[in-house]
């Protein structure tokens, strides 16, 4: 298995990722049968300063995940005429109707994405196209099937935070896929958890959680200085 020769080295357990997560702070997920790695921060409480560190040190395409019922509460239509691959879905990318200016910039897209997470939002908060892509998860979440969107949202959820979860995926300085080596190098530099997919599974097959539960939407600052 993929990293199973680097755990001694970092971090690698679901509860202190989902710890991390309540504090404000980004984790590491792995799919541990191909390799792809993201930065997961939830989407209720995230901050400028969190979306700055993730295009910084992860420098791939910020994603939102978002439950099935969240897509249709706002009124998302796919990116495609219709809901194809499985592994792809997006929807149409979007925007905060208010409180932004070009909405490129990490504040900005940090308030777009607490825009779309807050537990009443309406489809009229919102517009079409932006700088935030959500992801529709599939129904079930990672259980049902799913894989790295699922496994982030239901990071969130045991995060007490279901609005949503924020992905990226990590690349190299070379610009490709980051190996291992680079993903857990990012990870001690930074102290942050890793988590694989396979770990989220066992830990929702294991566990009771069921509730999920709002917390208020405050943004964390967490890497205010030092990147």
């Amino acid at each position: 298995m993929l990293f199973e020769h680097e755990r001694t080295q970092a971090s690698f357990s679901t509860t202190l990722a989902v710890a991390q997560l309540r504090a404000g702070k980004p984790v590491i997920l792995v799919d541990d049968t191909t390799g792809l790695s993201d930065l997961v921060a939830t989407a209720e409480t995230i901050s400028g300063d969190t979306i700055n560190f993730m295009a910084k040190h992860a420098k791939g395409l910020l994603a939102l995940a978002l439950a099935p019922e969240r897509v249709e509460q706002l009124r998302l239509k796919p990116m495609a005429l219709r809901w194809g691959d499985l592994q792809k879905p997006f929807t149409v990318s979007i925007e905060a109707k208010e409180g932004v200016s070009t909405g490129i910039s990490a504040p900005e897209r940090a308030h777009t994405v607490r825009t779309a997470a807050a537990r009443h939002a309406q489809p009229a908060d919102l517009i079409s196209p932006g700088h935030v892509f959500p992801l529709r998860a599939r129904a079930g979440g990672l259980l049902a099937g799913g894989g790295r969107a699922e496994a982030a949202l239901d990071l969130a959820v045991l995060a007490s935070s279901p609005g949503g979860a924020v992905l990226m995926e990590i690349l190299g300085d070379d610009g490709d896929l980051a190996e291992p080596s680079y993903i857990l190098e990012l990870a001690r530099r930074f102290d942050l958890c890793v988590v694989t997919i396979a770990q989220v599974a066992r830990h929702l097959r294991t566990s009771n959680v069921t509730a999920r539960t709002v917390v208020p939407s405050t943004p964390v600052a967490f890497f205010a200085e030092g990147l």
